[in-house]
């Protein structure tokens, strides 16, 4: 069996080496003629190109990557292989379309490239303004079966944030605000508090360690804290902050001599992740485990990162579940109830109603990869209970 360093590369590996070649001899045939547009291009490659790769090979980076460095290699990376197919293939199909028309086929495939890129550009930008623009939403949870005791309950959900020291702390400041003036009397953070790395606990905790609420500030894990190994992230957690962290586990809460069960599910992405091999870590999610201590007859509020878990939720008659993960794919139309991730998921943004069990998908309120949103507002959003006659999430 060869070492893994010299293991042969992948089917992947070896189909995105193609494709990478495949795209920049478009863009250098462009650049004929042109030799300092060819040596941009060259350069461009070298720097889109070779961080990739050695992400691949190394399954992560073997150092703690500071701002600087997301900032401006991982982001220039991500930015750069998003622009690559669209702009190499607009080349291309200009060339092609070139051969067949009037206009010369290098000259069309500039053309067509540059438009391509600045359409391309200007959608990126538009998404970053998107990405800085916080919504701050209330929404109704009618509950027909909710005790009196609960009705009004204010529960403040902020989702996916992914802080890392690339996020800006005036950002980070704006979400607490934010949240505080939503007035929680019980605060869910569902999961993806942190980008990549266990390091990133500490500039979460900088920014809300000090958040409160009455019933209790609640977190859970997400996909992205277990890669960046929950253990870790747990201990930092429960060391720098005061939040209760649910661990398929429950806590019950009461409120106006009505209790409340809040219970937090582990997450998908702990199946398998045991340290040197594969089996269940204990932050996979298990549902059975985690409704155990409930009691009966108490209505619960389930914080479940992954959509995904809702149906055996559901199945189970928890009353409402809170989730994320899905960040309404970063870009959305909600007005007609679709995202670039509604295509692949079943529940990917917003309300669902299954019987009695109510689910929402918050669309979170940070960001991955890039800072991107357009239809897809970053949010904090205010849950209310609402005694009602029926059943529904109003927003």
């Amino acid at each position: 069996m060869p070492t893994s360093s010299t293991a042969p590369p992948s089917r992947f590996g070896q189909r995105f080496l193609a494709y990478q070649i495949a795209a920049w001899l478009v863009l250098l045939a462009l650049t004929i003629g042109h030799p300092w547009a060819t040596l941009g291009v060259v350069v461009l490659c070298a720097y889109v190109t070779v961080p990739a790769v050695l992400l691949f090979r190394w399954r992560g980076w073997p150092f703690y990557p500071r701002a600087l460095f997301r900032m401006f290699v991982v982001r220039v990376v991500i930015y750069g292989q998003l622009l690559l197919p669209i702009v190499a293939g607009a080349g291309l199909l200009g060339m092609i379309t070139g051969l067949f028309v009037w206009s010369p086929p290098l000259t069309a495939g500039r053309w067509a490239a540059a438009v391509a890129f600045v359409v391309a550009a200007l959608t990126l930008f538009a998404g970053y303004i998107g990405s800085r623009t916080l919504a701050v939403r209330e929404i109704e949870a009618r509950i027909e079966s909710l005790p009196e005791g609960l009705d009004g309950l204010r529960i403040v959900q902020v989702s996916d944030l992914h802080v890392g020291p690339q996020t800006p702390r005036g950002f980070l400041a704006r979400v607490k605000r934010a949240v505080e003036s939503l007035h929680p009397e019980l605060i869910a953070a569902t999961g993806d508090l942190i980008d990549d790395r266990h390091e990133d606990v500490a500039l979460y905790a900088a920014a809300f360690a000090t958040l409160s609420a009455p019933l209790g500030v609640f977190a859970i894990a997400g996909n992205h804290d277990v890669y960046a190994g929950w253990e870790d992230v747990e201990r930092e957690l429960r060391a720098r902050t005061t939040m209760t962290v649910l661990v398929n586990e429950s806590r019950v809460v009461e409120r106006n001599g009505a209790r409340l069960t809040v219970a937090g599910v582990g997450d998908p992405a702990g199946r398998g992740r045991r340290p040197g091999g594969g089996g269940m870590t204990r932050v996979a999610p298990d549902v059975t485990r985690a409704l155990a201590d409930a009691p009966p007859n108490v209505p619960v509020l389930a914080l479940a990162h992954n959509p995904a878990l809702w149906p055996e939720l559901a199945t189970r008659g928890v009353m409402l579940t809170l989730s994320g993960h899905t960040h309404w794919g970063q870009f959305a139309f909600p007005g007609f109830g679709w995202s670039l991730v509604t295509p692949f998921l079943e529940h990917a943004m917003g309300a669902y109603k299954e019987g009695s069990s109510l689910l929402y998908v918050h669309p979170g309120t940070g960001y991955w990869g890039i800072p991107f949103r357009i239809g897809a507002r970053p949010a904090v959003t205010a849950i209310v209970l609402r005694r009602s006659t029926e059943t529904a999430i109003v927003e």
